[in-house]
């Protein structure tokens, strides 16, 4: 056991699983309702003992490439669709009935980025979610495929995860993969290659060696799981990503045992309301800001004035996000503005006093309000 993982899991009681393509399927053959079973009951014994589960699950395409007589993973967007549409279907049948054996219910979530980026929605979500668990349901998230198009797609699972644990407000994070955790390199390609235990920080040097994939099953790497960790990490949430095809695992990590990569988070959390700007918002235009109002917003901790920024790149509206960037292009803060681009591209530069002159009417003194900026990154 280690004491650092037993520190970082002592509290834990709500727990996201995602459980990615690779562990439910066979290869060619849809999915594979054996290890299903198995990860089923290895929750169930987590149920039992008190904690909140909710999974994230893929498998959808998956079974229903099968249903359509598919052997590669489709790239059209309607084919994709279509397979979802079947799939779905059979993989939250499949879910139920294997918890129906333990008297557990479960309940399908299906989501889109929209449902996210929305705050009213990203609301109503979390209601519903936190009702479910309160009557022990276990909620079964899977990205809504059937009507996601690219401008909302999550891309892949491990990212939906790391929104849902901000939605659920939950304690850890745990990805199910086909492969032990992290590594110092490719274990396929080399031998040599060390699975890395614990992650302190996902630095530049992490983010580099996370892998890809390229199985017909999966969409996301390693690299999408490590971005996840990263997300949630910053909403102080401890993420594991373990080997989700070797049975008994599930049981263990929380007892603290050294199974798969444990990633820390970090010690300054966002709230979850800083953590949804950063994450789950589209960016819908780009502040270039002079080095004074850089200062003012990295290291006095100020609200955005007009007068600070440069120029405005793209077209938005009033409580859109947008990003706050150095004269390089370096994104450093991202919020949501109180003025629309054109407002902002007639104001920029001029005093908070000047804005009534200039505009005729001043809502807010701010373009962007500290309580609604996040700062992405300060080095």
């Amino acid at each position: 056991m280690s004491d650092i993982r037993i520190s970082a899991l002592k509290n834990v009681k709500r727990i996201v699983i995602k459980i990615g393509s690779r562990v439910l399927a066979s290869t060619g053959s849809g999915l594979n309702s054996r290890r299903i079973k198995r990860i089923a009951r290895e929750i169930v014994e987590l149920h039992q003992k008190g904690f909140e589960i909710v999974i994230v699950s893929s498998g959808a395409v998956v079974a229903g490439m099968k249903e359509l007589g598919l052997t590669k993973k489709p790239r059209e967007i309607p084919l994709k669709q279509a397979a979802a549409s079947i799939g779905q279907s059979k993989l939250i049948q499949m879910y139920e009935r294997m918890f129906r054996e333990f008297d557990i219910k479960v309940a399908q979530i299906l989501l889109t980025r929209d449902d996210i980026a929305d705050r009213k929605r990203f609301l109503n979500s979390r209601n519903t979610l936190l009702t479910l668990l309160s009557y022990k349901v276990v909620p079964v998230i899977n990205e809504n495929d059937t009507v996601a198009v690219d401008e909302i797609k999550f891309g892949d699972n491990d990212l939906l995860s790391g929104l849902v644990t901000n939605v659920v407000d939950a304690d850890l994070l745990i990805i199910l993969s086909d492969i032990d955790g992290l590594f110092t390199a490719n274990p396929t390609l080399n031998k040599e290659a060390v699975l890395i235990p614990i992650v302190e920080e996902i630095d530049r040097h992490i983010e580099e060696i996370a892998g890809g994939s390229t199985t017909i099953e999966g969409t996301g790497g390693m690299t999408s799981k490590v971005e996840a960790a990263k997300r949630v990490s910053e909403y102080g949430i401890p993420t594991i990503i373990m080997n989700g095809n070797v049975p008994g695992l599930l049981r263990r990590v929380l007892d603290g045992y050294e199974t798969g990569t444990l990633f820390l988070p970090k010690k300054s959390r966002l709230t979850s309301r800083k953590h949804w700007i950063a994450h789950a918002l589209p960016t819908n235009g780009r502040l270039i800001l002079d080095s004074g109002a850089m200062d003012a917003l990295l290291k006095r901790g100020k609200s955005l004035l007009p007068s600070g920024i440069t120029s405005i790149v793209g077209e938005f509206e009033a409580g859109d996000a947008v990003t706050c960037e150095d004269d390089a292009g370096k994104v450093f803060a991202k919020g949501l503005t109180n003025y629309n681009s054109k407002e902002l591209k007639r104001i920029k530069g001029n005093k908070t006093s000047e804005i009534v002159a200039i505009l005729g009417y001043k809502d807010y003194d701010e373009v962007i309000h500290r309580d609604n900026m996040v700062i992405v990154n300060s080095k």
